[in-house]
């Protein structure tokens, strides 16, 4: 994931209220697509080769069993996988409602295939039990896992599963091809159900690199990008024709309770070959595409590829919606164009999201139109880039020719081409366009407040607003279109001049409707259908509890503790104060002195013996406990389990001056 979390984690931060599980109901006549919304889906049937039904043969191949009443719970909380709520999507992918795009419709039918599948002799996968996949490697004596999965409770599931029908047989190594919490977060699900002989002999291989990623990503912005995740993945919206219907790369996030285990193993570089339970693999590092820290492998016995999320059968994201670092397209096209020559003897490839492919030749078709797709968009970017060309522009223009657009493994349903376009303009030259027009802008509500204004105020723009959303129903699907885009961002000034007037929320609600149901990306979907959520029922009451990354922090390096302090430090509190705190970890043997001046904390490793205003001797579970809201400082400071020297006030005041985001702020009002 992401998926980081990729990244990926941080959707699993979010704490929304999540409807999962309810059906398409009856539409409100107000929220149903219109004419130009149904004639822009209906055009998407000419533009896609449906009538190849090649993905479905291969995504149904190999079935071995599976749950039809796939629900996965959790002891203290809602249902965290339920896989019977995507019922109503057709199983073929036909019959598109006209709220859905038919081309994302037919991705959420390959993504509602679940179940334990053979891929070839001696690999097996468990599919649609999470966001990701989790891989059976038969050894000599036992598995070999790969990627397991997000969350404790949906591995354990799907572990049992395996189990169930493969039989019981020991775990000897456990794979994580990449950083993304979808890949490793369920990881004590796994180990639950080891013996303590086989969890003393377990190897774990990982990327180099990986610890740091995996416990590190997000826990700067973790707060911004779990509330934008909230948009990314609809964790708020319905399950159904007018809601939510997938992610494009799978089904949703996962979302239970997160774990970590250190690697054993790291790999440092590509050609890195090892024995794992009598099983050749040769290693392909990939870290700077999809995750920061990543490894493709190869089974030169088996002729079988395993791509991890270098590629997969859609578009992927150069940049997130959550909010991310972006990627480099030209390295990633690179990446693969380098697994396609190394690789080019295998016969099977399988990966991290989706299903897998069988044949040289269709492997090898595959891995060049997902090379030339990001090389594309790269080349392309650039070119118009230096013509002076603006992202929006760029945007606009750019489009896959006819030889990456005759299948459907490189079509946008996660990443699009649009928002990967911006991200390489971005790359090379960040925000600023050039134009000083947009140097020095007013923040948004003051904008829009002079922009209502100039119009001649709120009741002239939306009795033009509303004359326009009625003509658009009318138009062509391409003007329609433009149309829906174009009242999205005047109506948005309204709202932001004007928070307070429900007939703009309710108008640009019903834009954001129609712009949702006619995108392609499942993330574009749930970002619109989300804004029109919180149009009409505000914000979430809960934010993010970060309770449920207790075992990520446990294992996260203590410095990054002092980094997230850092930046939620809020500068006016801290004006004129100075003051050194000491924190002294017991269990660790590590101390660290926190320095306040110029409104700035810095930290720096240090020893037991420096002197500080304040010294707070605690061991790391306890902190963590602190940091996560289990336990308050208060309470801490007169705890038999601490130690402390020196002012505690002073050690109060500090943390006082932190703010504590909850991770539920307005995006789609002011």
């Amino acid at each position: 994931m992401r998926a980081s979390l990729t990244a990926l984690s941080v959707a699993l931060l979010s704490v929304g209220v999540v409807l999962s599980g309810c059906g398409s109901g009856t539409v409100p006549d107000e929220r149903a697509p219109s004419a130009s919304t149904e004639q822009a889906n209906e055009q998407v049937l000419t533009q896609r080769p449906f009538e190849n039904r090649q993905d479905f043969e291969d995504a149904r191949r190999g079935l071995i069993a599976q749950d039809p009443n796939l629900v996965v719970g959790q002891a203290d909380g809602p249902d965290i996988w339920n896989m019977p709520a995507y019922g109503f999507i057709d199983k073929d992918g036909q019959n598109a409602p006209a709220s859905v795009n038919p081309s994302l419709w037919r991705q959420a039918a390959l993504n509602n295939i679940h179940g334990l599948f053979k891929v070839t002799d001696g690999i097996y996968q468990l599919r649609g039990y999470d966001l990701a996949n989790m891989t059976i490697i038969e050894g000599n004596t036992g598995w070999i896992l790969v990627d397991p999965l997000t969350t404790r409770e949906t591995a354990g599931r799907a572990f049992e599963f395996a189990q169930q029908h493969l039989g019981n047989k020991p775990v000897r190594a456990i794979l994580f091809t990449h950083s993304h919490i979808d890949h490793f977060g369920g990881v004590l699900g796994i180990l639950q159900h080891l013996s303590d002989d086989e969890k003393a002999y377990l190897r774990i291989i990982a990327p180099e690199g990986f610890s740091e990623e995996a416990t590190s990503e997000n826990v700067i912005a973790g707060p911004a990008m779990s509330r934008r995740a909230v948009y990314m993945y609809g964790k708020r919206l319905p399950r159904g024709e007018q809601g939510h219907v997938g992610t494009g790369l799978g089904k949703e996030p996962a979302f239970g309770t997160f774990g970590f285990a250190q690697p054993t193993e790291l790999i440092k570089t590509t050609g890195t070959t090892l024995t794992v339970d009598g099983v050749p693999m040769e290693f392909q590092m990939v870290s700077g595409s999809e995750a920061p820290a990543e490894y493709t492998f190869y089974l030169p016995e088996k002729k079988a590829f395993c791509g991890a999320e270098l590629v997969s059968h859609n578009l992927h994201n150069l940049y997130t919606l959550r909010g991310a670092k972006v990627r480099d397209a030209r390295v990633w096209s690179g990446f693969i164009d380098e697994a396609k020559t190394r690789f080019q003897a295998a016969e099977v490839y399988f990966g991290s999201h989706h299903w897998p492919i069988w044949g040289q030749q269709r492997i090898q078709d595959f891995l060049t139109q997902q090379r030339d797709t990001y090389q594309y968009i790269h080349d392309q970017t650039v070119r118009l880039m230096n013509r002076g060309a603006t992202p929006r522009e760029i945007a606009e223009q750019v489009h896959l020719p006819p030889a990456l657009n005759t299948g459907f493994h490189n079509q946008g349903y996660y990443g699009t081409v649009a928002q990967n376009v911006k991200a390489v303009y971005q790359h090379y030259l960040g925000w600023y366009t050039g134009n000083p027009a947009q140097l020095n802008p007013l923040p948004e509500t003051e904008s829009a407040t002079r922009y209502v204004d100039m119009m001649g105020g709120a009741d002239k723009v939306l009795d033009k607003a509303r004359e326009e959303f009625e003509a658009a129903a009318d138009m062509g699907a391409e003007d329609g279109g433009k149309t829906y885009r174009w009242l999205a961002e005047l109506l948005n000034h309204v709202v932001f001049a004007e928070p307070d007037n429900d007939d703009a929320k309710h108008l640009l609600a019903r834009v954001y409707d129609q712009l949702g149901y006619q995108a392609e990306a499942a993330p574009w979907r749930d970002e619109y259908l989300t804004g029109a959520y919180e149009l009409r029922h505000g914000r979430p009451d809960e934010g993010i509890n970060p309770a449920v990354m207790r075992e990520i922090l446990m294992n996260t390096p203590v410095a990054l503790f002092f980094d997230s302090m850092a930046v939620r430090l809020n500068a006016d509190d801290a004006e004129g104060e100075t003051l050194t705190v000491k924190i002294t970890f017991t269990d660790l043997k590590e101390s660290y002195l926190l320095t306040l001046e110029n409104a700035v904390l810095h930290h720096r490793r240090t020893d037991e013996s420096t002197p500080a205003d304040a010294t707070l001797n605690v061991t790391r579970p306890l902190f963590v406990d602190l940091l996560i809201g289990k336990a308050g400082l208060k309470e801490l400071l007169f705890s038999d389990d601490v130690g402390f020297d020196g002012s505690r006030l002073d050690l109060i005041r500090l943390f006082s001056m932190l703010d504590k985001p909850e991770g539920r702020f307005a995006v789609v009002t002011p």
